[in-house]
């Protein structure tokens, strides 16, 4: 960066000012314990609300969250946004000035396309070389085979994976009655059903997809967290380093 007034003339870039003859501080990341990467589904099923905020929204507020408490505990962060591909990647580092460009590439984040968890994650477990924290938020609603698949390639790498869940509260509780359209929200395709015939079928499929999921997550020693969007973020952050701190013993 630009040299100001009061820097220590120790940090002094000698060789930048010798082919522009401006001064610059050199810059030094502190020594970081752990490499956390945080990846967020910005795909279109995280858009749904049936309150104040988004499912995406929430991810965002979380993944802030995360991110502020990698740095104060020096370690190197990074952030990818994804949908059917990877939309942006901030490999980690832990210094504040990285920090901020996160907070602000997560600001601008908008709802993206449909989802494709294989082909992204697969993507990401291959440019990941340091052994760390692969830290995914998302709905995980699309396709459950292409993230276990995922998931196989992140820990057959050795990383320690920690998967947030979110889904909104008509999601969990499907609380609709009468006849109503609903529309899907990647593909834009709507359809009209009669919400209380459909009720128990779908929270059968639900349950169904949540015990595959949790069946996998077991088998690959992956911890996984689901939260309603309507939860206090204070009982995703407490999952979070209550499994850390198991996976650190």
């Amino acid at each position: 960066r630009p040299y100001m007034p009061g820097d220590d003339p120790m940090h002094v870039d000698w060789k930048a000012f010798a082919r522009s003859d401006k001064l610059f501080i050199k810059e030094f990341e502190d020594e970081t314990n752990t490499q956390i990467d945080i990846l967020v589904d910005i795909s279109g099923s995280m858009g749904y609300s049936s309150i104040t905020h988004s499912k995406l929204e929430y991810a965002l507020f979380l993944a802030s969250s995360l991110a502020y408490l990698s740095v104060r505990q020096r370690d190197a962060v990074g952030l990818t946004l994804f949908d059917n591909e990877i939309r942006r990647r901030l490999p980690a580092k832990s210094t504040k000035r990285h920090l901020h460009a996160m907070l602000r590439e997560m600001e601008r984040a908008e709802i993206g396309e449909s989802t494709l968890m294989r082909k992204a994650l697969h993507e990401l477990a291959e440019q990941r070389k340091r052994r760390g924290f692969v830290i995914l938020i998302s709905d995980m609603l699309g396709d459950a085979e292409g993230l276990v698949e995922g998931l196989k390639h992140f820990r057959f790498n050795g990383h320690e994976v920690i998967l947030f869940q979110l889904l909104d509260p008509q999601e969990l509780g499907f609380d609709f009655t009468d006849v109503i359209e609903f529309e899907d929200l990647e593909t834009g395709q709507t359809k009209i059903i009669d919400a209380d015939s459909a009720k128990e079928l779908y929270e059968q499929n639900l349950t169904k997809h949540q015990d595959v999921l949790k069946k996998n997550c077991g088998l690959l020693g992956v911890d996984l967290s689901t939260l309603s969007t309507d939860q206090p973020l204070d009982f995703a952050l407490f999952n979070y380093l209550a499994a850390r701190s198991g996976r650190e013993k």
